[in-house]
């Protein structure tokens, strides 16, 4: 046993010294019986001593040394053993497919379990699955909640051999030959406190009352303070209750400041001010609606406060009467339910208008593009700005690529026509080459830049003009010189007619030009049944003053016998949908613009009985396009924007690239049922 014990490293070394220093004495005694015999004898005897009792000395020491080591060894194993169960840190030991091997005492006490449990760890933390568990990477972290508490799972892997060295008592497959320890952090008091500071955040926002002369002009005078009094104290009493600070700058504007906290109570209702500023009623024929725009998360409160004005840009440039929340990047919209106030007043229009000649006038030339797939109502504006350049002598050029079936008729007027240039239309590659720093770019009937018809054509100069009708979204032209959007307005061709009024007083719009704009708003209002207001009327006579013929207008737009049936096909396997949804699929082979067709078909099935939206859907060019249409009931924007579409509040549609009829049917259910239940529809 003695001879199997041996020791070893810098202790063996230490314990042989005196047995090496016995070399130096017999140097010695050889050196003194050179120089004296007597001291040679006299050194030699003492060497023999010396030898003796250092070996009677290594030879004891050695055993009871030995004895020690042991001793110390095992004792310090056990204490660290000991050390390990009571670790303070929850700890435990699980094989490579996560089943418990081992625990101590704290991550006893907080799962409830002994050392003789052996299932997995998913039964005690469901949150750690096996594709949580360290496998191709050597650690991996899992946030749990487990009894009301927040931790963190750090776990990684231990080799079995570096445990149990070359004599393994286990055999394990390669790729299994390995446990894995798990400690448990318990971050609840951490957790807390970032919950704490994110809910402490400071949130800026700015409200605007859409309609605040209107509503005053429609109630009598001694009372029209009495009305200004009840919106303050309703939007006040509003903001008070969640601990927000509001205050007026205007007669019709106001800054609000609030914690995030407050924020997230006010998103979970909605924003229910919303609706409750409309019971503000002491005899007004108009409701009074709100537009409330809200910036966070910036990184500094200025920040914030311009988050908050980009936001209520973008809620008034939707219609008004909604939320539009910015979160950094991120941005989220509520409400929205009602249509867009018409503004009697044309101040806005004939401003916009003189803004637009003198942009044109200082450049060399003038290029109009619209959306993809051009539409009536795309070419009929860009047909407008087309005249108003051509008025103050400035060459222009309408982009136009792979003009559809639908637009056809009217652009066979212009060319091979005398009275126009040979190259008002070009296509994408042609305007690239035409669109320089010294060119106004004009879009008209879009204002997402990825919609447009040649968005490199918006980074090729930087004076961009927007005209558009349709809500903004995420998406917008943002470098815009002049940007006009109204989302009350029928059509582009509408906004167009109104500004070519004031855009100068010798304009002359001939008869075809007159067709093509009018054309664009019978387009859009469905023969002037949907979105129409005073002032569609009003841009409609302008143009027919002008020389429109409605029934020249009506023959160039009857439907072929091809395209009719297929309207009927898609009016016949229409199904409803939650009761009130009607779908349909719109078949696309052998129609030269099945797009259109879809569109006219949602618009027929808005006739049926307990129909509140329709919503038909075509693939065309690889492209599952769908026209959604409502009456008043539902927000049809609303729904296309959560399928990255837009549009109007009855009006709208989106685009699903790379999708199937049967994936985007699948996925316009599941939007609506999610809306539903969330109550957003």
């Amino acid at each position: 046993m003695k001879n199997n014990i041996k020791l070893n490293g810098q202790l063996k070394s230490y314990l042989r010294w005196p047995l090496l220093l016995i070399i130096f004495w017999v140097v010695m005694v050889i050196g003194l019986f050179f120089i004296d015999i007597i001291a040679g004898l006299a050194s030699a005897v003492c060497l023999l001593i010396y030898v003796a009792a250092a070996w009677l000395l290594y030879v004891r020491n050695r055993s009871v040394l030995l004895h020690e080591l042991i001793i110390f060894a095992a004792n310090y194993g056990q204490v660290q053993k000991q050390l390990l169960k009571e670790f303070i840190v929850p700890y435990a030991l699980m094989d490579s497919e996560g089943k418990m091997l081992w625990m101590n005492d704290e991550f006893m006490e907080i799962c409830e379990k002994d050392n003789s449990y052996r299932k997995g760890i998913n039964t005690i933390f469901p949150e750690v699955t096996e594709k949580e568990l360290p496998g191709v990477q050597d650690k991996t972290e899992v946030e749990i909640l487990f009894e009301g508490r927040d931790y963190r799972a750090a776990m990684e892997k231990v080799s079995v051999d570096g445990l149990l060295g070359d004599d393994s008592l286990l055999e394990m497959a390669e790729d299994k030959n390995y446990l894995i320890a798990c400690y448990l952090f318990d971050e609840t008091d951490l957790n807390h406190l970032k919950r704490e500071k994110e809910e402490e955040k400071l949130v800026c926002g700015l409200i605007y009352l859409d309609n605040y002369d209107e509503a005053l002009e429609s109630v009598e005078e001694v009372r029209r303070s009495l009305l200004v009094a009840l919106i303050d104290r309703k939007i006040n009493k509003y903001f008070n209750e969640i601990d927000g600070i509001v205050r007026k700058t205007e007669k019709d504007k106001y800054f609000v400041m609030m914690r995030k906290r407050s924020l997230d109570a006010l998103q979970k209702v909605k924003f229910s001010i919303l609706e409750e500023v409309k019971t503000v009623n002491i005899g007004n024929e108009m409701a009074v609606t709100l537009s409330i725009g809200i910036g966070l998360n910036g990184s500094s409160y200025s920040q914030n406060a311009e988050y908050a004005r980009v936001a209520i840009e973008l809620a008034l440039g939707r219609g008004g009467d909604q939320v539009v929340v910015k979160n950094g990047e991120n941005t989220s919209y509520y409400g929205g339910k009602t249509e867009s106030v018409e503004k009697n007043t044309r101040v806005k229009a004939r401003v916009k208008a003189h803004a637009l000649k003198e942009f044109m006038s200082s450049k060399a030339r003038v290029v109009v593009m619209g959306h993809k797939i051009t539409d009536v109502d795309t070419l009929g504006a860009a047909v407008g700005m087309y005249r108003a350049a051509k008025t103050i002598n400035k060459p222009a050029y309408i982009v136009v690529d792979n003009p559809p079936p639908a637009i056809r008729p009217l652009m066979s007027g212009f060319l091979n026509n005398p009275d126009y240039d040979s190259h008002m239309f070009v296509t994408c590659k042609e305007a690239r080459d035409i669109v320089d720093s010294n060119t106004v770019v004009v879009v008209v009937d879009t204002n997402k830049p990825s919609y447009t018809e040649c968005e490199e054509l918006l980074s090729l100069t930087k004076t961009i003009v927007v005209l558009d009708h349709h809500r903004q979204g995420r998406e917008v032209i943002r470098n815009a010189v002049l940007s006009y959007i109204e989302p009350y307005a029928s059509s582009a061709c509408e906004m167009v007619a109104e500004v070519l009024q004031y855009f100068a007083d010798e304009i002359r719009i001939r008869n075809i030009e007159a067709d093509c704009l009018y054309a664009g708003i019978m387009i859009d209002t469905n023969n002037f049944m949907t979105r129409t207001g005073v002032r569609t009327f009003e841009a409609a006579a302008f143009l027919r003053r002008c020389g429109a013929d409605v029934t020249r207008v009506r023959k160039m737009f009857r439907d072929n016998m091809e395209d009719y049936r297929a309207k009927a096909a898609t009016i016949a396997r229409a199904e409803t949908f939650e009761n009130a949804f009607a779908i349909s699929v719109c078949p696309s082979a052998d129609l030269d613009s099945p797009t259109v067709i879809c569109a006219q078909a949602a618009n027929e099935l808005l006739n049926v009985v307990g129909v509140k939206a329709s919503f038909v859907m075509t693939d065309y060019n690889d492209t599952i396009y769908i026209s959604a249409r409502a009456i008043d009931e539902v927000n049809v924007q609303i729904i296309m924007e959560r399928l990255g579409g837009g549009g109007h509040m009855n009006i709208a549609g989106a685009q699903l690239p790379h999708t199937t009829i049967s994936e985007a049917i699948r996925l316009l259910k599941s939007t609506l049922q999610e809306m539903i239940e969330e109550g957003d529809l």
